[in-house]
């Protein structure tokens, strides 16, 4: 795994990469929970999976979080420092398909930017549906903003929500998980993740 600061409008991000055997078939970019970071298990689990499917996978810390900040800024800023990094990337492997996706507010970030960056799917770990102080609200909306595929992997007991199925998206719910998945759930998580790449993988090659 190879790391590297990568300069956004707002700092600094950092972006850990991970790269297959071979030539890559695909780039998949993944963010963090808002006061988490890149090595959680189950971003661990999905990237090892991913990579052995032969996707480069790239981790990418958040400004805030780089500068030793816990509590995000407002969603348009973390949007505005994503874009930046995955723009970066994309010029340093042109042609690759394009995957987004991270856990919580990770997941939020790549729900509401992948239409602008042209991915071919999303992959949402433990999106967080509720908002913890405002329970009577939900973040559906944003959930649904990808015109693309989308796999939503959750903690069965997930106190902030459990997304429901629907057109374009897979749910797939991990017994004896909250919303943190460790641990066997977040093996079975990278297995649930490399299953849903094949099958997109072999929808994109019989279109």
């Amino acid at each position: 795994m190879d790391a590297a600061l990568v300069p956004t409008p707002h700092g600094d991000a950092r972006v850990a990469l991970d790269l297959p055997q071979g030539e890559p078939v695909a780039l998949l970019a993944l963010g963090h929970g808002a006061g988490g970071d890149v090595d959680s298990a189950d971003l661990a689990a999905v990237t090892e999976a991913a990579v052995r499917d032969g996707l480069a996978v790239a981790r990418v810390t958040q400004p805030y979080r780089v500068a030793g900040r816990r509590t995000p800024p407002r969603a348009p800023v973390l949007d505005e420092a994503w874009l930046a990094v995955i723009r970066r990337l994309r010029q340093q492997a042109p042609g690759l398909p394009l995957l987004v996706g991270g856990r919580s507010s990770g997941a939020r970030v790549a729900c509401r930017t992948a239409s602008e960056l042209g991915a071919v799917g999303v992959v949402a770990i433990a999106f967080p549906t509720r908002p913890p102080r405002t329970p009577d609200r939900d973040r559906l909306d944003e959930l649904a903003l990808p015109a693309v595929p989308v796999l939503v992997v959750q903690g069965a007991g997930d106190p902030f929500g459990i997304p429901p199925a629907a057109p374009g998206r897979t749910v797939h719910l991990l017994t004896g998980a909250t919303h943190t998945i460790r641990g066997p759930a977040a093996a079975a998580a990278g297995a649930a993740v490399a299953g849903w790449l094949a099958d997109l993988a072999a929808t994109r090659s019989r279109g």
